[in-house]
């Protein structure tokens, strides 16, 4: 068993200069991802209802975080519980296959939320310190998330574990002693949201992957252990069945394994979008001439469903009708599952014609891979069919950073001035160089998301 002194030592005493080269640069492409994905959250609905609940209920006195892109300020475990859920808002963030869910949604709004505060009480870190941290922050979630699936009965949303991987942020940047690190991280894990994934597959409602709630448990865990309030043990790092989990942590890298979405929809159902995506490429879809689509997959990407969402939360949490909706227009974006769209008589049309079924080998290979094929039968009796697809942005077949850049740009477009992204990408690029690289990246992250006031815009 690795003991829990060497999780205790990765925590407080790994350094920047300890970090692989590819792990800073994986962390680089999160932060910038992430920073989109916001951007674009921050127009739901269920994001702008967070924000207004943090500013109200978890207002900061003497530590106070701002609350990115909406220029309200709040706690920093208000403003934590408002960015992480903003991220789940729009599901186009990265995740893990193997934690089947989402590391970054939280442990990025637990980081600012601690730099913000930090800042603010003249004790400010640098850019090295802040990808230290994070990078710390995704190996605790992600190594918690896979003992959690292996030794639980039921299979919770990612809250349940990227709370942990937030108090270990907290543990370190608030140089809280070996045993409060320990009460810390029993107080997120004990505190963290074991909610049931399966449930918002079967109603789909703006609860989503409960990173919000596992920022907030996270970040107020660090802070009650650092009050003197005692949680100890986390059963996920100290159990027995799970040191399997441990061995390798600060060798081996789960940031690494993260992928990264070309969609904002939900990631099981991918495979199939990217099958649809890539025959469209091939040759012209008449979706006026298609009778049925036939999809194979694994059976988690079944249960989405999704023929007649009625909210964003329900299209993101679908299959058929995003694939319906990229065969009518050719493209799966914001617009795509924006509440305006879902009414859309052609495509809920088309989402009717589509026909999900399980494919066994798919079942097996699942979590650690995601597939799909795709039979469209036309009205003329002819028949088009995709090879067994798994979609780009996993570790074997990456978006590569012009791809994470293009993303970025575009999940700004209409909400931030041209110079504000720029410098946005230029100051995550410096992280690691500039001095003041984290402090104008903090800056740049309070300017309001303000579509009607952007008089030069991103450019279509």
């Amino acid at each position: 068993m690795l003991p829990q002194s060497s999780i205790l030592s990765f925590i407080h005493d790994t350094q920047f200069n300890d970090l692989p080269l590819d792990v800073v640069a994986m962390a680089e492409r999160c932060c910038l991802d992430l920073i989109g994905v916001t951007v674009a959250g921050r127009h739901t609905d269920l994001a702008q209802i967070i924000t207004e609940h943090a500013a109200l209920f978890f207002a900061g006195n003497k530590e106070i975080s701002a609350i990115p892109f909406s220029g309200e300020t709040a706690s920093p475990v208000g403003a934590a519980l408002a960015m992480g859920m903003t991220i789940d808002a729009f599901d186009a963030h990265d995740g893990h296959r193997l934690t089947k869910g989402h590391a970054g949604a939280a442990i990025f709004p637990a980081l600012l939320a601690y730099s913000y505060c930090l800042a603010g009480n003249k004790n400010k870190i640098d850019g090295c310190e802040f990808l230290t941290a994070l990078i710390i922050g995704y190996e605790v979630s992600l190594r918690a998330g896979i003992a959690l699936h292996a030794t639980a009965c039921d299979y919770h949303t990612s809250g349940a574990w990227n709370a942990i991987g937030a108090a270990a942020m907290g543990a370190r940047l608030l140089k809280l002693s070996p045993e409060k690190t320990k009460h810390a991280l029993g107080i997120a894990e004990y505190h963290g949201p074991r909610s049931q994934m399966m449930r918002c597959i079967d109603h789909p409602t703006m609860l989503k992957d409960g990173s919000g709630w596992g920022a907030m448990s996270g970040v107020s865990a660090a802070y009650l252990s650092r009050s003197g309030f005692t949680g100890a043990p986390a059963i996920t790092l100290e159990g027995d069945d799970c040191a399997i989990y441990w061995q390798s942590l600060g060798q081996d890298w789960e940031v690494l394994a993260q992928y990264f979405k070309p969609y904002p929809v939900c990631r099981w159902a991918q495979p199939a979008i990217q099958a649809i995506s890539d025959l469209m490429k091939k040759q012209p879809i008449d979706y006026q001439k298609i009778e049925a689509i036939e999809i194979r997959t694994f059976h988690e990407g079944v249960c989405l469903a999704g023929y007649n969402p009625q909210t964003t939360e329900e299209a993101q949490y679908a299959i058929a009708f995003p694939v319906a909706a990229l065969i009518v227009r050719g493209t799966l974006g914001a617009k795509e599952i924006a509440p305006e769209t879902l009414n859309d008589s052609i495509i809920l049309a088309l989402a009717q014609k589509i026909i999900l079924s399980e494919g066994k080998e798919y079942n097996d290979l699942f979590p650690g891979e995601r597939w799909a094929d795709v039979t469209i039968k036309f009205n003329d009796g002819k028949k088009i069919s995709t090879p067994a697809t798994c979609p780009i942005g996993d570790p074997e077949n990456p978006l590569t950073d012009d791809n994470i850049l293009t993303k970025f740009y575009t999940l700004c477009r209409g909400s931030l001035h041209k110079k504000t992204a720029d410098n946005i990408v230029k100051s995550v690029k410096e992280l690691k160089s500039e001095t003041n690289a984290l402090s104008c990246l903090l800056e740049l992250l309070k300017h309001p998301v303000s579509p009607k006031e952007c008089q030069h815009k991103i450019s279509d």
